[in-house]
């Protein structure tokens, strides 16, 4: 059961899901950062000028409700949705450039193998096994003609 185990740890799908999940994770840290220190700063802002609130916490606080000295933190939950929001968005235009940065990168590369001259603007078919095996054929008729003119 141990080499089963071990076998199944060495795999590549999953060295590549663990390193995927420690970058994933990095980023993570990266966006949050970029979430918290740029954009819920500047959305808390516009948002706290338009309520008279110092910032987006206190501008939604507003939305707090207290109920039999329970409160219910509606603000707090918008201002969640907001973040989470805001860090699909930029997730997605990430993601977005990346496929975008990978396609050009493969039109690229197909561009790289088809800069053959073409002759006379025609393609040429693709050969079939049939094609190369008659070539073989061919070949080996000429190499068995040569020896027979030089015995």
């Amino acid at each position: 059961m141990i080499k089963e185990f071990k076998e199944f740890i060495m795999r590549g799908n999953v060295l590549d899901l663990a390193v995927g999940v420690v970058v994933g994770s990095a980023f993570t840290a990266i966006v949050t950062g970029v979430v918290d220190g740029l954009i819920t700063p500047f959305i808390g802002m516009v948002v706290g000028l338009l309520t008279g609130g110092g910032n987006l916490d206190s501008a939604l606080s507003v939305l707090d409700v207290s109920v039999a000295g329970s409160t219910f933190q509606f603000g707090a939950v918008i201002g969640a949705i907001i973040t989470f929001l805001i860090t699909g968005f930029v997730l997605f235009l990430i993601v977005k450039a990346a496929n975008g940065a990978r396609a050009r990168a493969e039109q690229m590369a197909a561009a790289a193998l088809n800069k053959e001259p073409e002759e006379a603007g025609e393609e040429e078919p693709a050969l079939t096994a049939e094609d190369y095996l008659r070539e073989i054929r061919d070949l080996l008729a000429k190499s068995q003609e040569a020896a027979q003119k030089q015995e």
